[in-house]
């Protein structure tokens, strides 16, 4: 749940949230422990849902947090009220004072990202159906378990099976690891164990690719490395490994677009396949049926090959 302003808990400062990218918590809210990379996530703003994705990333360190505690029981189950005198109400014992009392603990902070394959999904579900959909639909936790199969179903319901077959496509489980095209980079890699699994050697994946590419974008050329993002031809979560011929050097917005699917590349002429979506943006709409603008090594085409299936051809099937 990101709440934003919408906070009806006072006993911390609440969390440096973007919706469409990534979601911040700590080790002191319940559930925290259950996060995992690959996992489907789900976000939405106590009202209704926002978008769903998967998670490519986790992100930890230690540092301080603040909370807030009744001075009364010195709880943190405190409310902020804007009617009252009083501002401020303890859950638990019932105390109404001024302002609570401030607390510096340690604590370990999280940083979820999975950005790349967020789809926006404003309005479909909203509060009630959120909450029937729920393991526990009780629960009042800002982290939730949502059960997948009636999740997807309800999705499925409401026209979104493009966005269940995207999220799907990306996690560990529905990955034929028998078929893996290219060979692994002698870089470090996958995931060192700590608390979560995080991503390591992104940066020489990164430079690997500049070396062999050079500062250009794979579709539309030319560009400043600072404006250029090493891509995955391939759900990194899945894998958790950097292959050689693995990637493509794409400026930001089209590494974005190509992780949702809007841009592809035809297997049967390696040109650019731009979707409808994206036919008002006259930037985007031009490179349809344009040529890339690099040699691509066999296994980066067999892996645009699998791309073109999961967002072209899968679709079509569902239909």
């Amino acid at each position: 749940m990101a709440a934003g302003d919408d906070r009806s808990h006072g006993g911390n400062t609440g969390y440096d949230d973007q919706v469409d990218a990534y979601y911040s918590y700590d080790s002191e809210v319940q559930n925290y422990r259950n996060i995992r990379v690959g996992d489907v996530v789900a976000l939405w703003d106590k009202a209704r849902l926002l978008g769903v994705s998967v998670i490519e990333e986790i992100e930890s360190w230690q540092g301080p947090k603040l909370q807030n505690r009744c001075p009364n029981c010195n709880e943190t189950r405190i409310n902020e009220r804007s009617t009252k005198a009083l501002r401020w109400r303890c859950q638990d014992c019932k105390h109404e004072f001024p302002a609570p009392v401030g607390q510096v603990i340690e604590a370990t902070h999280f940083r979820v990202r999975y950005d790349a394959a967020w789809t926006s999904l404003t309005g479909l579900l909203v509060k009630e159906e959120i909450k029937s959909l729920q393991i526990k639909p009780g629960s009042f936790n800002s982290i939730r378990q949502l059960d997948w199969s009636a999740f997807s179903e309800a999705l499925i319901a409401k026209n979104a099976d493009r966005a269940v077959l995207r999220v799907a496509s990306r996690t560990p489980a529905a990955v034929d690891w028998n078929q893996l095209p290219g060979l692994h980079v002698d870089i470090p890699q996958g995931f060192r164990h700590a608390l979560v699994r995080v991503r390591r050697g992104q940066a020489q994946f990164r430079e690997r690719l500049l070396l062999s590419q050079g500062s250009l974008c794979a579709f539309t050329g030319g560009a400043p490395p600072r404006a250029l993002e090493a891509g995955h031809l391939y759900s990194y979560a899945a894998f958790g490994e950097h292959h050689e011929h693995g990637g493509l050097m794409l400026r930001r917005d089209i590494h974005r677009l190509f992780d949702d699917g809007l841009l592809a590349v035809q297997p049967s002429n390696l040109h650019i396949d731009v979707s409808p979506e994206l036919e008002p943006y006259p930037q985007y709409a031009r490179l349809h049926e344009m040529p890339l603008t690099i040699e691509l090594h066999d296994n980066q085409v067999d892996w645009l090959g699998r791309h073109w299936d999961e967002h072209r051809i899968a679709p079509r099937a569902l239909a």
